[in-house]
């Protein structure tokens, strides 16, 4: 599959930057909409860096402008396979939109919140 496009060729609504940084953690950078359609463009990354022995996800939620149910259950899922790991799944800079989809769920209580990529990234 063309993983640019979702369905019918329509372009992507979403795109990751997937990079490892010092220390370990893999940072993904999720920019667009995370949703039903395009949840498989995250969860594919979350899981090679889990498969490659990266427990420590860090997300940087800047660029997301929705979540819906589906993507809070990708992150969800990653969570408790990094956690079964060592590691854990590290959210950085949620806008409020994306924000208040955790918090109405309840969701924030299991991810462990940053402001800033520099609270988040050890170093």
């Amino acid at each position: 599959m063309d993983r640019q496009h979702i369905g019918s060729a329509q372009p992507a609504r979403l795109r990751v930057e997937v990079r490892t940084v010092d220390g370990g953690s893999e940072l993904l950078t999720p920019v667009g909409e995370l949703d039903h359609h395009t949840a498989e463009l995250l969860r594919t990354p979350l899981d090679s860096a889990l498969d490659a022995g990266r427990p420590r996800l860090v997300v940087d939620c800047s660029g997301l402008d929705f979540c819906d149910s589906t993507g809070l259950n990708v992150l969800l899922g990653a969570r408790l396979r990094a956690e079964a790991a060592g590691g854990g799944v590290h959210l950085v800079a949620m806008r409020p939109a994306v924000a208040r989809v955790f918090h109405i769920t309840g969701a924030e209580a299991v991810f462990t919140l940053h402001d800033t990529l520099g609270t988040a990234l050890p170093g």
